[in-house]
């Protein structure tokens, strides 16, 4: 009788005792997902802060990055309107000259703006960026996710990418319009007084700091009848995976596309590269950073070809069979010193790729405000190789008037340098960041 009762005060004990770790459990439980609901709202919210606050391991950010898709037919679609619009820049220049473009500071301009756009002005504009088949909602969101892969790729690869919309205080815009903006390119919304000098300031202070002082200005004059300018801003420093060596560089002769000698500082070095060759061309591929996620490309034509021949393969079709042919191989490169910078209007180019609707009295942009056209689309770059790697920053500017007293297009303005085909490209997801033809040294 006894040990009943012990045996039965023991199974009492062992069932309190459970019941409390239990309910411990329980709480543990219920208090990990309160945990988990604040970091995850922490994430959602950017709030840096109070993740950094935090004494758990905090991978999220870095891994979050990493899971971030890009539809592939965006980049894509930017590639083939880069060298459909370099192909036009290069017909409508006469003489040769230098061309330096960044394909994707125009493409994110020109994106901000379609989000205004309708009817025939959106399809023309839709077919010249090659966005067809795309909802507005996928291309913003794809657009979303390359600027968060694209930015900073490497701890020695510098990519920032930086959106704007500047509006007259005395105009009225759809909000939905701003709002898409804001959402999917974190662009800055300003209301200024187009009317006083300090508006003109404003911007191009804005331009200046986040191209890291490589362009001042992208506005020149503010006319009676702009509503809005909607800016893009790059800037891009990469350390190559390999520096050059400063003892090796020395004068060596170049020869222009005239045929004419001139002597430059010409950086040298043996190594292992990525590199590419055919009848017309060699082609060579410098990596930057640890990760090797951006590359510079070079394509130099043979002495039995020229540019011109070149030019006439490259295309968006080329480019991407040429990209996937190149092979692990020993060599020597010798590559100049360069530093230029490149201003464009882009209006004519626009227009002979279709998009003249959109420059016309007849432009639709109602779903940004109404009786809008566009007035200007005004690029500018700038551009240096050293032995340490290269530095270049973009600027787009898309200004918007009311549909009346329409101004010329400047003329270009183009710096001469050295003869061969260049871009920058990001490897991770094949968008071309830059591209050029550099002619002289």
């Amino acid at each position: 009788m006894n040990r009943q009762k012990l045996r039965g005060m023991k199974e009492n004990f062992l069932q309190r005792r459970y019941a409390v770790s239990l309910g411990r459990r329980y709480v543990l439980a219920a208090a990990s997902v309160v945990l988990f609901g604040v970091l995850g709202c922490s994430q959602v919210n950017s709030n840096s802060d109070a993740l950094a606050d935090s004494k758990m391991p905090q991978p999220e950010l870095p891994l979050q990055k990493k899971t971030v898709k890009v539809d592939t037919k965006l980049v894509k679609a930017n590639n083939k309107f880069g060298f459909k619009l370099f192909s036009e820049i290069l017909t409508a220049e006469s003489n040769e000259k230098n061309i330096f473009i960044s394909p994707s500071s125009l493409a994110i301009a020109l994106a901000m703006t379609y989000n205004g756009a309708s009817g025939s002005t959106q399809q023309a504009m839709a077919k010249t960026l090659e966005l067809q088949g795309m909802s507005l909602a996928e291309i913003n969101s794809n657009y979303a996710n390359l600027k968060s892969l694209l930015e900073n790729p490497d701890a020695n690869v510098q990519l920032n990418i930086a959106n704007s919309l500047w509006v007259n205080q005395d105009v009225t815009l759809r909000p939905d319009f701003l709002q898409r903006n804001q959402e999917f390119y974190q662009a800055k919304v300003a209301n200024l007084n187009f009317k006083s000098a300090s508006a003109l300031n404003s911007i191009n202070n804005w331009v200046n700091d986040n191209t890291r002082g490589k362009i001042n200005k992208i506005v020149d004059t503010i006319e009676p009848n702009q509503v809005l300018f909607l800016i893009n801003a790059i800037y891009f420093k990469g350390q190559w995976s390999e520096k050059f060596d400063k003892n090796q560089t020395a004068e060596h002769p170049f020869y222009s596309a005239s045929g004419q000698q001139k002597p430059h500082l010409m950086m040298s070095q043996t190594g292992e590269y990525q590199y590419y060759e055919n009848e017309q061309f060699q082609a060579v591929s410098l990596p930057y950073g640890k990760d090797k996620k951006v590359s510079f490309y070079i394509f130099l034509p043979k002495q039995n070809s020229t540019l011109k021949t070149f030019y006439q393969n490259l295309n968006a079709e080329n480019w991407e069979k040429w990209v996937t042919q190149f092979k692990s191989q020993d060599g020597f490169i010798r590559l100049p010193r360069l530093k230029t910078d490149y201003e464009v209007s882009l209006n004519d180019a626009l227009k002979a790729l279709g998009m003249q609707e959109a420059f016309s009295n007849q432009a639709n942009f109602s779903g940004m405000g109404k009786n809008l056209a566009i007035s200007q689309v005004k690029h500018k770059t700038f551009v240096e190789v050293n032995e340490e790697g290269t530095e270049a920053a973009a600027a787009t500017s898309v200004g918007i008037v009311a549909t009346s007293l329409r101004e010329k297009p400047e003329p270009f303005q183009m710096i001469v340098d050295r003869p061969f085909f260049c871009a920058i490209r990001d490897n991770q997801t094949g968008s071309i960041l830059f591209m050029g033809s550099i002619l002289e040294p």
